[in-house]
Parts: C-alpha cells; sequence; structure tokens
C-alpha cells in the first residue's frame, strides 16, 4: 500500500538534549545507512547501534540508531530512530542527509496511518494516540492510555456480534425458510434481543458523558454578587493573581480564567462579572458574558458574602442555578464571629480554601467520575447515537410487523456504524482529515 520511505523528526524541534528522528518504510536500513558509519543490514530488530553521522566526509553527529524490523514495529514497516543531540541545526541537518537519500517528508499523522491501514492497530487505538499525546490531566491520560491498549474494540465486539446474530437470523428465515433446523423467526424473539441491545448502548452512551469530563475537563463558573469575592476565590485556587482584587464593586469587567486539577479530574475555573442590574455599557457586556458562561456551565460555585444575610438578590441567584450542579460558598468568614451552618466557609482573600477543596475531591468521587469512563472521543459517541437511532427505528418495524428485509436495513445501517468507528467501513477523505490532526512524526 505503501511504497515510499517516509522520515520525521520525531520529538519537539527545540534546543533539548536528545531528538529522534524516525525513518519507516522498506528503504529505511539503506537510507539510513549510506549517512551512518555503521553498517546496519545485518543488525537485529529491537537493537541500538553507537556511531556517528556523515555529510560524504564530513562528521555532522554522534548518536545511537535503533533498528526495528517488520513486522514488530510501529507501523509494521522496517523502522530506524536516530537518536541525535539535540539541538535545532543538527536535527534538521540529519533530517535533509535523510531526505536527500531518498526519504519522504511524512506528513501529520503518517506513522500511525500506516499502523492503522496496516492492521497493527485500528482506527479508536490511533485516535487514542492523539489523545494521550494531548492529555492534560490524569483522568484524560489513563482514558487515552485505554484507548491504546483497545478498550474501545472490546466495548463494542460484543455489540457488533449480537447484530450479526439478528441479521443472520432475519437472513436465514428469508432464503431457508423450509429448513426445519432454522431457528424460525417471530418478532417476539427479535424484540427482546433489539431491546437488550438497546439498554447496552444507552449505558455507554451515559457513561461516555464522564469520559467526556474525563477529556475536557469540567466547566466551572463562579458566580455571585459583584465584591462577594469572586476574584479572590480564582485566585486563590489559582494560587497566583490571576484576577484583579479591589473593594470596588464590578470590578471585574470580561470573563477571567484559569485551570486546576482535583483528584485528576481539570477544572476549567471562569471568574464572572457579579451579575446585577449594570451601570454602564461595558458592565452590561460583561454580565451578559457571565450569563452566558452560566448556561454552559456543568458546576457553579456560588458565592455569597459570609458577613451578610442573604438579600433578595442572593435568593435570585440560587434560583437561576437550582438546576445545576452546584457548591455554595460563605466568603469572608474572617469578618463573621457565627459560621453559616449550611454551605462551605472560606475565606479567599487569606486563601483558606481547604473546606472547598475536601469538597471539590468528595463531588468527584462520588458524582461526576463514579463510574469509569469508556468513551470520550466526539466522532465515536456520534456514531454510537447514530447505531442507536438505526435500532430504535429497527424496533419501531418489529412493532409494526414489517417486513423483514426491510428491518434487516436498519439493523445493518447499525452495524456498519459501529465498525465505522473502528475504521472497519471508512471513508478516505475522513481518515485524511482525522490524520491530518496527528503532529509531525507520530
Amino acid at each position: 500500500m505503501f511504497s515510499d520511505t517516509i522520515a520525521a523528526i520525531s520529538t519537539p524541534l527545540q534546543e533539548g538534549a536528545i531528538s529522534i528522528i524516525r525513518i519507516s518504510g522498506e528503504d529505511a536500513l539503506p537510507i539510513v545507512n549510506s549517512i551512518f558509519s555503521k553498517d546496519l543490514s545485518q543488525k537485529e530488530s529491537h537493537t541500538i547501534t553507537y556511531g556517528y553521522i556523515y555529510d560524504n566526509d564530513t562528521l555532522v553527529d554522534e548518536v545511537l540508531v535503533s533498528v526495528f524490523r517488520a513486522p514488530k514495529t510501529y507501523t509494521r514497516e522496517d523502522v530506524v530512530e536516530i537518536n541525535a543531540h539535540g539541538g535545532v541545526f543538527i536535527t534538521r541537518k540529519i533530517l535533509g542527509l535523510l531526505l536527500q537519500r531518498g526519504a519522504r517528508l511524512a506528513r501529520p499523522g503518517e506513522f500511525t496511518q500506516r499502523a492503522f491501514y496496516h492492521g497493527r492497530i485500528d482506527l479508536a487505538q490511533a485516535e487514542a494516540v492523539e489523545e494521550l499525546i494531548e492529555a492534560n490531566s490524569d483522568a484524560s491520560a489513563q482514558l487515552a492510555i485505554e484507548g491504546v491498549r483497545g478498550s474501545i474494540r472490546a466495548l463494542l465486539e460484543p455489540l457488533i456480534d449480537d447484530l450479526m446474530d439478528i441479521i443472520a437470523t432475519i437472513e436465514v428465515n428469508i432464503d431457508y425458510p423450509e429448513y426445519e433446523d432454522v431457528e424460525e423467526l417471530t418478532f417476539s424473539k427479535l424484540l427482546p434481543k433489539t431491546n437488550a441491545w438497546l439498554e447496552k448502548i444507552d449505558q455507554i452512551l451515559v457513561r461516555a458523558k464522564s469520559g467526556q469530563v474525563a477529556k475536557n475537563g469540567i466547566d466551572t463558573v463562579i458566580l455571585g454578587q459583584p465584591n462577594v469575592g469572586k476574584s479572590s476565590l480564582l485566585n486563590a485556587l489559582l494560587d497566583e493573581e490571576k484576577a484583579i482584587v479591589t473593594d470596588i464593586a464590578g470590578t471585574t469587567r470580561d470573563i477571567v480564567e484559569g485551570q486546576i486539577q482535583v483528584k485528576g479530574v481539570r477544572l476549567n475555573l471562569i471568574d464572572t462579572a457579579g451579575i446585577r442590574e449594570a451601570k454602564d455599557t461595558i458592565e452590561k457586556i460583561g454580565i451578559q458574558k457571565s450569563e452566558q458562561m452560566l448556561e454552559k456551565a456543568q458546576l457553579v460555585l456560588l458565592v455569597f458574602d459570609a458577613s451578610k444575610p442573604l438579600d433578595e438578590e442572593d435568593r435570585r441567584l440560587l434560583s437561576l442555578t437550582k438546576d445545576k450542579l452546584r457548591l455554595c460558598l460563605y466568603n469572608k468568614s474572617d469578618l463573621v464571629k457565627k459560621i453559616p451552618e449550611e454551605g462551605i466557609v472560606i475565606c479567599a482573600k487569606e486563601k483558606k480554601i481547604q473546606s472547598l477543596l475536601n469538597a471539590l475531591e468528595k463531588l468527584y468521587e462520588e458524582n461526576v467520575l463514579s463510574e469509569k469512563p469508556l468513551l470520550s472521543n466526539e466522532r465515536q459517541i456520534g456514531l454510537l447515537h447514530l447505531a442507536k437511532e438505526d435500532m430504535m427505528r429497527a424496533k419501531q418495524a418489529m412493532e409494526l410487523e414489517t417486513e423483514p428485509d426491510l428491518i434487516e436495513i436498519d439493523i445493518q445501517s447499525a452495524h456498519d456504524h459501529l465498525k465505522e468507528i473502528l475504521g472497519e467501513v471508512s471513508r478516505d477523505d475522513l481518515l485524511d482529515t482525522l490524520f491530518s490532526k496527528f503532529c509531525l512524526g507520530k
């Protein structure tokens, strides 16, 4: 399928201790041999050889060269990796020599694309590779590594087998109705199988929500009236002076953001302008943005001034967020003698927020990530939804006792959507787009 040999720099192109230039293809060994001080032709697979890179008679670098012979390689082709000193000039120089000797510069994601086309990994595993590279929390990294190990295939194959069983039952009754040993096709037998399949899909889709949380983090809005300490809370959580803090109400005119990790989950913190009747145009725009952020929020940290009783505006905010996952915080505990019995008491100004951190840890132990997530990839989840819609149509047709061959069309479509997740039913334009998002050299 791939007749040419590709090369790329697989480490960040910047000054560092080591850089790696990767070559894959049937001419990988001869091309490296042409610039290396030792002959790699007889080297065994998975060995490292010390030597020098030359540009004709000019010494370029002292290197270690790793040899991986097909098919036990990342791409299932011959692969060579040159471990060079990490200077930008030297790294580019070695890559240039490989290109002069017949290699082609790899496209973004082409090494992984070859691994997919050669059957070493499926498409879900390929996507997990990129997600592992981009992981920014323990939870997203763990989800990605499970995907690399083939958890998506293990999840989907029983569902695919169930669909094939239903399809086979329909087809054998259509083609061989006269055989006595063929299981008789009745809608009373197909419907329970279809309902059981739909229940499994629903369970996966519910758990996929926690997978998206693990991957993307939780959009967390800090909400409250002006001057209750929202910006001080953001600064305390981030442990830096991210937002301007003054005694003047309405200081925050725009959205201020930051990120923290809680129990391996990333919280995308958003400090909003205090929601109230705006006094000028700029403040009005800030408040409108706050309301937009609130609509999208997955978690609300609702901040009250503990030194004052709740007023009408506070109660309005409580009502506004009643359907959201939220934590109610009573700030400025240093100004009160009697601590509120309900809610979480903090003093953001003095960075006394451990009670909040404890509450967040408990929340994500017991709530959002209580079940191990299985999916987080939007493409995969979208295809699961399509497969579910196909089977819902098939179920309705069964209930109406429609002709079996018409019912089979929807079941076959559901089967194809699941296979598309793994890349076994695919479009070349889609694959090109997916792999083009990978970093160069991967």
